[in-house]
């Protein structure tokens, strides 16, 4: 708690050494700013895919297609099969129209079904716990030659696999952003330090030390970055709000329940980055100025 009020109040004396505005401190707010904007966007995106790649992969998980040869006359002893089937709570035979509905985005409304040799489907709807798949293949195979049970597994897998890539990405970016906060504040510090360099040296006649000056710097970069990412914060939620929230992926996209730590994490990141950054580049700076 000490470290933290020396932190924001400071000494007023060690303050001197840092200018207050100029370009580094326009710049290192303003990077901060960016950082964390590009931040909030980057992890709205990133848990917002992963919410919609667990939804519909439970979904999935919990439906399957029963598909019977076309022409086939196995439709009542297929639908008996599964109603007794322990794990199955729901089936369903879908009709023409519904069929035709299914197609219709490939081949368009003119789809003559009564001449086209169209599988039969069953739309089949797990229980909780699920039927055993394997079983229910086998019991079909003897029953119901030609009848497929298909449980989503090749949609389902892949999107599991291409949900967990986008997170990765995701703080991929993240860590690529604290780095480009630490680097940019790194160069602006050093800057700074060389600017006062003749200040530094009067401070150092009269006994101040190495330590005590590069707290100022650390202190003025810590809160500049902060403050700057608090600003970028803001703005990147509003914008992630004020998407159009109509049916669809950017429906999902936000913050929800615990997710919303992420905002208020992302300046005390960003002035983490800073603290550490500014005081080793002080520290490396002032011993070459020795």
């Amino acid at each position: 708690m000490k470290f933290l009020l020396d932190l924001i109040v400071g000494d007023p004396q060690a303050d001197r050494v840092v200018p207050p505005t100029g370009t580094t401190a326009r710049l290192t707010i303003f990077v901060a700013a960016v950082m964390a904007f590009l931040a909030v966007i980057a992890l709205a995106l990133s848990l917002s895919t992963g919410r919609v790649a667990d939804r519909w992969a439970d979904e999935l998980a919990q439906a399957a297609t029963l598909r019977l040869p076309a022409g086939s006359t196995g439709l009542e002893k297929a639908l008996q099969i599964l109603e007794t089937t322990p794990g199955v709570a729901s089936a369903h035979a879908l009709t023409a129209d519904e069929q035709q509905a299914l197609l219709t985005p490939w081949f368009g409304t003119d789809i003559p079904l009564d001449s086209l040799q169209i599988p039969q489907l069953i739309d089949v709807i797990a229980d909780d716990p699920a039927y055993d798949a394997a079983g229910l293949q086998a019991r079909l195979d003897g029953e119901i030659p030609g009848a497929v049970l298909d449980d989503h597994g090749a949609w389902r897998d892949p999107l599991l696999a291409a949900a967990a890539r986008v997170r990765l990405i995701g703080w991929v970016v993240i860590l690529l952003i604290g780095a480009s906060i630490a680097a940019t504040i790194t160069l602006a510090a050093q800057a700074a330090l060389a600017a006062n360099v003749q200040v530094i040296r009067v401070l150092r006649l009269v006994g101040a030390r190495d330590v005590y000056i590069a707290r100022a710097f650390v202190r003025r970069f810590t809160l500049r970055a902060g403050i700057g990412a608090i600003a970028g914060v803001v703005l990147g939620v509003i914008v992630v709000q004020v998407l159009p929230d109509g049916a669809g992926f950017f429906a999902d996209i936000g913050f929800v329940g615990v997710g919303w730590i992420w905002p208020v994490i992302i300046p005390l990141l960003a002035a983490g980055a800073a603290f550490f950054a500014t005081r080793a580049a002080a520290m490396t700076r002032l011993k070459e100025q020795t």
